[in-house]
Formats: structure tokens, sequence, C-alpha cells
């Protein structure tokens, strides 16, 4: 036996998610039949996190164990060839018995996209949120930074997530627009973890504080009074991705 760490990305717009739900089209159950067919074996399968429906990944990991011989750098090719357009494999690494490839993920970065223009584009439609007002990014990227740090992020928390702490940790955050797509808008923001929606309520926020419904620098009290309706709005999902998973030894 050996076990295996596959970095995957997938275009979320037709997917329900990540997790297997009965009679409905998701990352995992594509992916594992696709596995199981390739390999040859049925094994079960860890991946790095839960994504909504409608949200995508650059980078999601998936890790498991086979016995199956085919090296890990051919592995990707031969996903590929059986997996659909809207999922791609491009890394595969052999890696420790016994790693899992959520509980020993020490940490993610999400990115969120902004289309800031006054017509839509259609390349971007469930790719990017279209906002047609404008925005002044460098307001939001001071905002941003009252994200950083460890706090508690209850207020940014939906309600339904069945998690006790909502302490945690931001390591970066920050806001620009994209050098070769001006009117593209990035948030991005490491943490050692995420509460459900967490990430698509602080854009919310940070877009309401640049529209004015929301007071400048309102976002250290929001974290304060640990109330949801303090916060903005829920962001849209078709602007979220998740872009990058943190391991140990893989920074």
């Amino acid at each position: 036996m050996r076990t295996l760490l596959v970095k995957i990305k997938y275009d979320g717009r037709d997917f329900c998610g990540w997790q297997v739900q009965d009679g409905l089209r998701t990352v995992q159950a594509v992916f594992q039949e696709t596995l199981w067919d390739v390999l040859k074996e049925q094994v079960p399968i860890r991946g790095c996190s839960r994504t909504d429906s409608g949200v995508h990944a650059d980078e999601f990991c998936v890790s498991f164990a086979t016995r199956c011989a085919i090296p890990a750098q051919r592995l990707p090719l031969a996903l590929n060839a059986k997996l659909p357009p809207d999922i791609a494999a491009f890394a595969c690494e052999e890696v420790p018995e016994g790693f899992h490839a959520r509980y020993d993920c020490r940490g993610k970065q999400y990115r969120y996209l902004i289309w800031n223009a006054p017509l839509r584009d259609p390349f971007w439609r469930d790719r990017a949120l279209w906002y047609q007002y404008p925005l002044d990014a460098a307001f939001m990227d001071a905002q941003a930074r009252h994200y950083l740090g460890t706090h508690d992020f209850s207020a940014f928390c939906s309600a339904g997530s069945d998690v006790i702490g909502k302490v945690r940790t931001v390591t970066q955050c920050g806001v620009r627009r994209l050098p070769d797509q001006p009117d593209m808008i990035e948030f991005t923001v490491t943490a050692d973890g995420f509460l459900y929606n967490m990430v698509r309520i602080m854009v919310g926020t940070l877009l309401q504080t640049a529209a004015g419904r929301l007071p400048p620098d309102a976002i250290p009290e929001i974290l304060a009074s640990r109330d949801r309706n303090r916060a903005g709005a829920t962001a849209a999902a078709c602007g979220l991705y998740l872009h990058r998973v943190l391991y140990e030894d893989k920074e």
C-alpha cells in the first residue's frame, strides 16, 4: 500500500459542491468514479475541504491509499484522459502513510473575483461577481487589513454551522485590481481555517463598506460583536475560488 496526494482544479458552475449528495452532480462523486476506474480498485478518498455549489478551485487536494502501481507522476495524465472537461488533475505525489488531505492541512488561501465594470462580461459569467458601480480597491484593501490576526469570526459565519469554536487566525488578507485586467478586483485571504461562508461574508462586508452602507473601519466592531446581523450580506458563490492548500512541508 502507498498513500498518494492528487491536486485537482475544477470549474464549479455545474457542480453541487464537493461532497457526495444523492442524485446530484458533485466533484467528489465524479472524481471518485474516475479514480476508481483508473486504479481498478475502490478506495476511500479524503478531500481537503468542502466547497459549496458554484464555488471553484484552483487547487484542491485529495488523498487516498492504493495498491495501484501507476507512477505518481503519470496518474494525472491517466485521470485527465477520463475526467470531464470541468475537472483536471495537475499534480500527484507520494506522501507518508496515514496522511490525510483535510486533517493534515494547516491552512488555506481563498480568492474572490469581482468584475467591476459598468457592462457585464459574458466570459466571466458565473466565474466572477459582476459589480457595476465603481469600487475603490485601495480603500477596500485598507478595510480588509482589519481581518488580519486572531479573532472570533462568529459574525462572519452563516447560520446552520455546527462548528463550536469560531476563532481563526488570518495571516494574509488584501484587495487589488489585477494589473493585466484593471476591471477585475481580487480579494485574497489566508487563514488556518475558515467557517461556513466566512470568505463570502467577508467580501459582502467589504462591498457594503465600499458602497457606504457600513461606516469605514466598522469591521473591528463587527468582529467584536460576534453578531452575524452586523456584518454584510453573503456574496454570491460564483466569485469564490479555493486557491491554495497549505501543508507543513509544502509552503
